[in-house]
């Protein structure tokens, strides 16, 4: 390998492991501030932006395995901020919703770091986000994880893919 390349491969990823970095930080934010896991304030910022939804669609929309869901959502609903609500038609699926505890504090959590990057993408040109896309879809087929499923982990095992040298 040249030095330029092993340059630049340095470089990138050195940026993902920054990228890595500023989403724990992020999550770790919102942990101390708001006393939330970012699975648990993914799950409210998700049922206050589409409405009450089923475990497993929430497990997909979050992209979590659906026994992890269900783990968040026991907690989210002992600090009061769901509930479940048997679907009409339907008794042996639960509908997610929000309490009026937790509506209010969907409203007053600080915006992700995703939103962040979606204001960002959207100020570039059709062409620089197609770029882009391809870019990212590339590093994803580089590390074997181009399909959803690939890139399911553990919550409990999150510190350690987003710090493995702490």
């Amino acid at each position: 390998m040249n030095h330029q390349n092993e340059a630049l491969i340095k470089n990138i990823v050195g940026s993902i492991r920054k990228l890595n970095r500023a989403v724990y930080q992020d999550s770790a934010r919102m942990s101390r501030s708001h006393g939330l896991t970012a699975a648990q304030s993914g799950v409210l910022r998700t049922i206050a932006n589409y409405g009450a939804a089923s475990s497993a669609e929430l497990s997909r929309r979050l992209f979590v395995t659906p026994s992890n869901i269900t783990g968040v959502i026991d907690r989210l609903e002992k600090k009061g901020l769901v509930k479940r609500i048997a679907k009409q038609g339907d008794r042996r699926i639960s509908l997610i919703t929000l309490t009026e505890e937790g509506a209010v504090l969907s409203r007053s959590l600080p915006d992700p770091i995703e939103k962040k990057l979606i204001s960002g993408l959207s100020d570039l040109d059709t062409e620089q986000i197609q770029h882009l896309d391809s870019a990212v879809s590339k590093i994803l087929s580089l590390m074997d994880l181009e399909s959803a499923s690939a890139g399911l982990i553990d919550p409990a095992q999150m510190d350690h893919y987003l710090n493995p040298f702490e």
